[in-house]
Order: structure tokens, then sequence, then C-alpha cells
């Protein structure tokens, strides 16, 4: 069975705002990149940097979107950081990485449920440090985003 990332957070927000957060550039810099040239469209570009000066070593340039449902489902094709270049950066296919949006009812103001998968990890030891890698990343990723959005206040259940 292959390995995979999965990662949830709950958030005071409609899927929709939470949706844009990942495919707007203006969104996208306050919490997860410091450049981002997203198209939120099939096949277009979801390129992050987090050094623009050196895009070559430190961004997703070249990832593509490969799936997209407005305010429901996103996926893309994922490149890592320099040092694993080597391992993960000129393998095809891509790691991929698929977020999807969930409504949460019965809520006194919006709330959202957002699952990040991340797969297409390889077996082999010189996948191990990359996918340990990302696992802490995306969830420093979805922690920053519910730092600046909020989570939906906790209600006890009468």
């Amino acid at each position: 069975m292959e390995p995979v990332i999965h990662h949830h957070v709950r958030l005071a927000c409609s899927p929709h705002s939470a949706f844009e957060h990942f495919t707007r550039n203006d969104l996208l810099v306050k919490f997860f990149t410091n450049e981002a040239e997203v198209e939120a469209r099939l096949g277009g570009k979801y390129e992050l940097a987090w050094d623009p000066e050196n895009k070559p070593q430190d961004s997703t340039v070249g990832c593509r979107i490969t799936a997209l449902e407005a305010d429901q489902l996103l996926a893309f094709d994922w490149r890592g950081p320099t040092k694993f270049d080597a391992v993960m950066n000129h393998v095809l296919p891509l790691t991929h990485v698929v977020i999807s949006f969930h409504l949460l009812t019965n809520q006194p103001a919006p709330a959202c449920d957002v699952n990040l998968v991340h797969s297409g990890w390889r077996p082999g030891p010189e996948w191990a440090e990359p996918r340990a890698y990302f696992e802490r990343a995306w969830g420093q990723v979805l922690a920053a985003l519910v730092d600046l959005i909020g989570a939906p206040a906790v209600h006890p259940h009468a």
C-alpha cells in the first residue's frame, strides 16, 4: 500500500473562502509562500516560490493543476525543495496533492473542513526524508491557514 500524507483542519469560513486561499495569488502569500503564480483552471500553473530570486532552486515551477471543482476540490503536481531534487523532482509522475473542502452544517457561523492528501511517495529509503519533511511542512501550512482564518467556535452538543 502506497504511503500518503493526510492532514485535516477545520476553518471558520465557507468552503468558497478556503478554496480561494489555495487558488488566489494574493491570499497564498498570506500563509503559504512568498510568491504565487496560480492559474485556477484545469492544466493551469500551480507555481509557488519561497525564494523568488532563485525560483529554479526553491519553487514548484512546472507544477500544474490536475483537477479543479470550484469550492470543493483542488489537485496539483508537487515538487520538493532543492535538497530533495534528485529524489522527487525528476520522476514521472511527480508527487500529487489533493485538497478537498467540505461545508459543515448545523454551525452557528460558516465553517468547513479542509482535507489534504499528498500521494506519489515511492518505496525506498531515499524517499523517507522528503516524506517526513512534507508531513511536517503540510502541518505547518495548514496551521498557518488556521491562524489566518481562525477555527470555528466549539459548541457542546445539547
